[in-house]
């Protein structure tokens, strides 16, 4: 798409404001966040630091708004959400821009975004219709049980910075669509395509004013206030273990409902019978997507002393193939967020040598020309590791591919459980019924046959277990999130009461 102007929904549009009550305002302090491109390392946007005064604004907009919104006819607001899916088409490539310029996604990982929030925004459509209740007989004569279900009222979004506009939008979407007011903080990282473009994508398709509200700003100062705040009823976040239990400790002070999608370990097992080229195929997408800084990627491939050998020697020169630079290349593997990440991640590699690990290819950065300090780690692939070496059982969230031996299943199974963690997974084995046996056995809230770990369907229930999250998003999942059960019963003849 060619445009002779800056697009308003591109990295050159104005985003100096934050969206507050249906109106574009300053942020109460002034004070302004840069955003870097971690391609280039430039500074290529600038948004509003929000203030915890901002975040009251906010939330007082939402909770004054909402009681109409609810009684908006399912019509309309299916209107709404078509409106903005035909905005997720009309506006893709500045979209996939955006996400390249804030996230440092590839031109594929941008596509693949943006299919999944399209995917989760024409689900979200069709909730408006499904929000139906039940008849209950009744113990007592003459009496009618209605059960309806009914919007839970504001509801909190804190979206992670890897997938930033899928991952806003599959709790986004549903919670206006049943009927909910929403306050968006997306990630200081990328404010704009988690956060101020729902604004205008939402403002542009006609939501009322005050339904919608984007407060951008830094955790460290209106985090608490966001993650606690007294009007919010439901605190969707995405991101890691450590940050999650603090948010839902604080969404706890005031009984608001938790769905949290945390962090993860996530094993690919391959087993001495699988097909070994169909697992290392699997293998390269499910470690190297969007540089492994996805909370479902594989964490650790656990394969088979028979094929152990071969599946290095192939994980390797794949690894080794895959072209690494700029997002804004055509390149598989882009760079890191952040410098912070980056270093953590390398420190990992460092420590699982030291500790006895062989470095098959990678462990360090790629050289892009003219940018100093590049954020780009080559895909790394290291072999003779063990479950407790940093590599393995940190979730490394880079494009790192720690792999461990394995005698039988039974210590496939044992090694992949031996974690805090259960998102997601994948097993490769002699046929689907082998495949499938063994992933009954693994403790995680989903794991994917003959396949990776990097699945996400909007008609399908995505949820972890244990140190991985608590509540669900898709399907009927986040409806049962952002919506409540009320119970209503009508005495229709005397009841007879003993006193």
């Amino acid at each position: 798409m060619t445009r002779s102007q800056p697009s308003p929904h591109g990295i050159d549009g104005d985003w100096n404001r934050l969206y507050i009550d249906g109106e574009w305002r300053e942020a109460d302090g002034g004070e302004t966040i840069e955003i870097e491109d971690p391609s280039t390392r430039e500074n290529v946007a600038t948004v509003p630091a929000a203030t915890e005064s901002d975040v009251d604004a906010a939330y007082e907009a939402a909770a004054a708004a909402q009681s109409d919104w609810r009684e908006t006819p399912p019509a309309r607001r299916e209107e709404v959400l078509r409106a903005v899916l035909g905005s997720l088409d009309e506006y893709e490539d500045e979209i996939i821009e955006l996400i390249a310029s804030e996230a440092g996604g590839t031109r594929g990982m941008g596509e693949t975004s943006l299919h999944l929030a399209t995917d989760q925004t024409a689900e979200a459509v069709t909730l408006p219709r499904r929000m139906k209740g039940e008849h209950a007989a009744s113990n007592i004569p003459g009496k009618e049980n209605i059960v309806e279900r009914v919007p839970q009222g504001v509801v909190t979004v804190i979206s992670p910075w890897n997938f930033p506009l899928n991952l806003s939008m599959r709790a986004v979407a549903p919670a206006i669509a049943a009927g909910n007011a929403v306050v968006l903080k997306p990630a200081t990282n990328t404010p704009i395509v988690g956060g101020l473009l729902f604004a205008r994508l939402f403002e542009e398709a006609g939501l009322p004013e005050g339904i919608l509200n984007v407060v951008t700003g830094f955790g460290s100062d209106i985090g608490d206030r966001v993650a606690g705040h007294p009007e919010s009823d439901v605190v969707a976040f995405t991101g890691s273990t450590e940050v999650g239990r603090r948010v839902a400790a604080s969404a706890g002070e005031n009984l608001a409902v938790a769905a949290m999608e945390l962090g993860g370990n996530n094993a690919h097992i391959v087993t001495d019978d699988a097909d070994i080229d169909a697992a290392v195929d699997a293998g390269v997408f499910g470690s190297f997507t969007h540089q492994g800084q996805v909370c479902i990627s594989i964490n650790r491939h656990l394969v088979q002393e028979d094929v152990y050998d071969e599946y290095v020697t192939k994980l390797s020169e794949r690894a080794q193939e895959l072209p690494a630079g700029s997002a804004h290349e055509q390149v598989a593997v882009g760079p890191i967020i952040d410098e912070s990440q980056r270093d953590q991640m390398l420190g990992y590699v460092e420590e699982t040598i030291e500790a006895g690990a062989t470095l098959e290819t990678g462990g360090e950065t790629v050289e892009l020309d003219d940018v100093e300090d590049s954020l780009v780690v080559a895909p790394t692939v290291l072999s003779d590791v063990s479950n407790d070496m940093a590599a393995a059982c940190n979730e490394h969230f880079g494009p790192i591919a720690p792999i461990i031996p394995f005698s039988d299943v039974d210590e496939a199974v044992e090694l992949a459980n031996a974690t805090e963690f259960g998102l997601s997974g994948s097993v490769h084995a002699g046929d689907v019924a082998s495949g499938k046996r063994i992933a009954e056995r693994i403790e995680t809230g989903m794991i994917h046959v003959n396949d990776q770990p990097i699945n996400d369907e909007a008609h399908v229930p995505f949820s972890g277990t244990g140190a991985s999250g608590v509540g669900g998003y898709n399907s009927e999942d986040i409806l049962d999130e952002v919506t409540e059960k009320k119970w209503i019963s009508l005495q229709h003849e005397p009841r007879e009461f003993p006193f």
